[in-house]
């Protein structure tokens, strides 16, 4: 089992929309390493820190799980999404979206919080100019983060 940090806009999707979904497919990802750890490395049943982003607070709002191998986002073929990729195929599809499955809303873990704890200094999401929206979280850090929002 692997664990993953993974960045949505608030205004998008938040966990609360995740939990009344129950599931939702992370579409929209544009960054072609992020699209490589969703095809080529998440598993389903991987833990994911849900990360809310963009936003005035943000942080870790809660935790979900990878609910599907990963699959072609269909935003790229649509022409009227802000995510239209002219340059995709069915054929030859170039972004991957995986489902997300609800577990739990926590409290808000900040960013700011998070920079507190020397526990998770390593983490990508707290290191200069990371902007990944997809990042390795290591079993350590999970734990850390497991136990904190307990």
């Amino acid at each position: 089992m692997q664990y993953w940090l993974m960045k949505s806009e608030p205004d998008d999707v938040s966990i609360d929309d995740l939990a009344a979904r129950n599931t939702v497919g992370w579409y929209g990802v544009r960054n072609y390493q992020a699209r490589n750890f969703m095809r080529d490395t998440q598993q389903v049943g991987d833990g994911v820190l849900f990360y809310h982003s963009s936003c005035e607070q943000p942080g870790v709002a809660g935790f979900a799980r990878v609910a599907s191998s990963s699959y072609p986002d269909p935003t790229q073929f649509d022409p009227n999404s802000k995510y239209f990729d002219a340059k995709a195929t069915l054929e030859k599809p170039r972004w991957m979206q995986v489902d997300v499955e609800y577990v739990r809303k926590t409290r808000l873990l900040s960013l700011s919080e998070m920079r507190q704890y020397p526990e998770l200094a390593e983490m990508l999401v707290l290191q200069k100019g990371s902007r990944l929206s997809i990042t390795p979280v290591s079993p350590a850090e999970w734990r850390f983060i497991q136990d904190l929002l307990a």
